[in-house]
């Protein structure tokens, strides 16, 4: 096994924590038994060790490039590719009525941890088409989830999302991308920025999903409808060979995630670029949020497994390498300690333990929801947890963004010198990582969401849910967590009194102030949901004694020690509406 994944975590995760074996009680996951799953899970680490993590440093040395006609990439991503699809991967979990292996989501998510962890830039090509492909099986009519989604699924045809613009960015309701009807097809024209995936060689075909607006567009996010625009038409024997008015403008080069490619596409440069409508106009935004938020919590789990790849490469690099003595000990004629006997470094292998294995434990929890949603046929059941997993999505894709980058910070600390060159792959996965708090939205606009739509929906229901998760779990607690359970009962009611203060606020009409510190209100409330999940994970090690679950129990201590009690100055903060980053003036920088 690498040093890059750990497959103890994933079966802990699983079966300790998620309690996966508790679906295949379901007809839905009737098919499924720890021995498929097992099978799964080897199947994986294998592929991710032997087709991407092999290649991940030559990827990151050399980037898709343009000769002005053709996108070159190295070879092994094809391969990594192909090997991923052969296995089912992408159809993992996609229900059997569209020819998927219907797997748990739960499932599903921990193996695309492995493949993020080993090799983040060719694994973004697998998940942006599997959130392409649901978004159509969603949405799309019949005939279209006929035509691209099985293609989709094989590999054969690779997807994309085109929602940003060079002048708009996140502002969609800025966008200019047209799209004019012409018989039982549309013509669109304009530019998009930022397209993971949205040139290459390594498919057949690529569906773009392009977010226009018609001409009789209301103004707004409320004017955009969605658009399937494939590279290539169907000619006359209906082989998808003839090219679409669909061009590259420009490669983007950035700082990390250097091997999927990046462009700037621009569409109907000629006679418009022939797109298909997705379900009805001028609901465009509210279909692809479909893929978006299936695409945030895939970026949360990708920082998390790039977080924990890091962790767990520093921490077989403090083991091996020896330097300097205890504090205690005088003699310079002495051997040197490895490292990991030094409590600074200790401090920062517990951080990345908790920050990632929190982060981890989150994305399978709402995994497990969405599961959950899957096999229950109460319809109020799977309204109350649909609602729950939205108010989450933000925290999984920010909080976990946010403090699996630090914990790459932290292991390229622990090597020192050595972590700050090229020679040693903590570096990338850090340049890699910082992608993350930027990419499906910023984790500013996370926060906005946060606050300001997924606190207040519903009549606030979502922040009742997360309350009484955290009592019944706190109440569950063994007499060994009892001082634990008590400090996240008291931090989680005076996170429910500051958030009813905040959003006083706004019930005032004061907008601004209420949403001024939205940032600081979605660490704290990603705090206390990973301290929760902690104290569930410390729970599930109840008698058992091993190094695995002592680990387990002091990264729980640590995250109530260290990071739980930053939750109370934030939430003070909060209550006190304070407006500085609201009332300070552009020229006062």
């Amino acid at each position: 096994m690498s040093n890059f994944i750990r497959r103890r975590e994933l079966d802990f995760l699983l079966y300790e924590f998620a309690e996966i074996q508790t679906l295949f009680e379901h007809d839905r996951y009737a098919h499924m038994d720890r021995e498929n799953v097992d099978a799964i899970l080897t199947t994986a680490v294998r592929i991710a060790e032997d087709k991407f993590l092999s290649h991940a440093e030559k990827l990151d040395n050399n980037e898709p490039t343009w000769d002005g006609e053709t996108v070159h990439i190295i070879p092994e991503v094809k391969e990594a590719l192909d090997a991923f699809c052969e296995a089912g991967l992408m159809m993992g979990p996609i229900d059997f009525d569209h020819g998927g292996m219907q797997l748990p989501h739960t499932l599903s998510q921990a193996y695309m941890g492995v493949f993020h962890g080993t090799n983040a830039s060719t694994a973004a090509y697998p998940l942006l088409t599997i959130a392409a492909s649901n978004l159509i099986i969603a949405h799309g009519s019949d005939a279209q989830k006929s035509t691209w989604v099985e293609p989709m699924l094989d590999g054969r045809f690779l997807g994309t999302m085109c929602l940003s613009e060079p002048q708009a960015g996140s502002s969609l309701a800025d966008i200019t991308t047209k799209a004019e009807p012409d018989g039982d097809v549309y013509r669109l024209s304009g530019s998009k920025m930022w397209i993971s995936g949205g040139e290459h060689e390594l498919s057949d075909n690529i569906v773009h999903l392009v977010l226009a607006k018609l001409p009789d567009a209301p103004a707004g996010v409320k004017g955009i409808s969605l658009f399937i625009v494939p590279r290539y038409l169907q000619d006359d024997d209906g082989r998808f060979t003839k090219p679409n008015d669909v061009t590259l403008a420009g490669l983007n080069h950035k700082m990390g995630y250097r091997g999927t490619v990046n462009c700037v596409l621009n569409f109907g440069d000629v006679d418009g670029a022939v797109g298909y409508l997705v379900g009805e106009p001028h609901q465009g935004l509210k279909y692809m949020f479909h893929m978006m938020n299936e695409a945030r919590i895939g970026v949360g789990l990708c920082a998390a497994a790039l977080g924990h790849a890091g962790f767990l490469y520093s921490l077989n690099y403090a083991t091996e390498r020896k330097q300097g003595r205890a504090a205690t000990n005088r003699d310079p004629a002495s051997e040197p300690v490895a490292i990991i006997e030094h409590t600074d470094v200790k401090r920062m292998l517990l951080a990345q333990k908790a920050y990632t294995e929190g982060a981890l434990s989150l994305a399978l929890y709402a995994a497990r929801i969405l599961d959950e949603i899957e096999v229950t046929d109460d319809e109020q059941v799977k309204k109350d947890k649909l609602n729950f997993l939205d108010f989450l999505t933000p925290i999984v894709k920010a909080w976990s963004s946010e403090y699996c980058v630090t914990a790459n910070r932290h292991a390229i600390q622990i090597l020192g010198g050595y972590g700050y060159t090229r020679e040693y792959p903590v570096e990338r996965l850090y340049r890699t990582n910082r992608l993350n708090p930027i990419h499906e939205g910023t984790n500013g606009i996370q926060s906005l969401d946060l606050l300001g739509r997924k606190v207040v929906m519903n009549d606030g229901q979502a922040v009742r849910t997360l309350m009484g998760e955290i009592q019944a779990t706190c109440d569950a607690a063994p007499e060994d967590l009892k001082a634990f359970a008590e400090q996240l009962a008291s931090t989680s009611q005076a996170w429910a009194a500051t958030t009813m203060t905040v959003c006083g606020a706004a019930m005032q009409g004061k907008i601004d102030v209420f949403l001024a510190n939205s940032w600081e209100y979605l660490e704290a409330t990603g705090h206390l949901v990973i301290a929760w999940l902690w104290l569930k994970q410390a729970m599930a090690c109840d008698g058992k004694h091993s190094a695995y679950y002592e680990g387990k129990r002091a990264a729980c201590r640590y995250f109530f020690k260290h990071e739980l009690p930053k939750v109370g100055p934030k939430l003070e903060l909060l209550s006190s509406m304070d407006d500085t980053c609201l009332t300070v003036e552009p020229t006062q920088f």
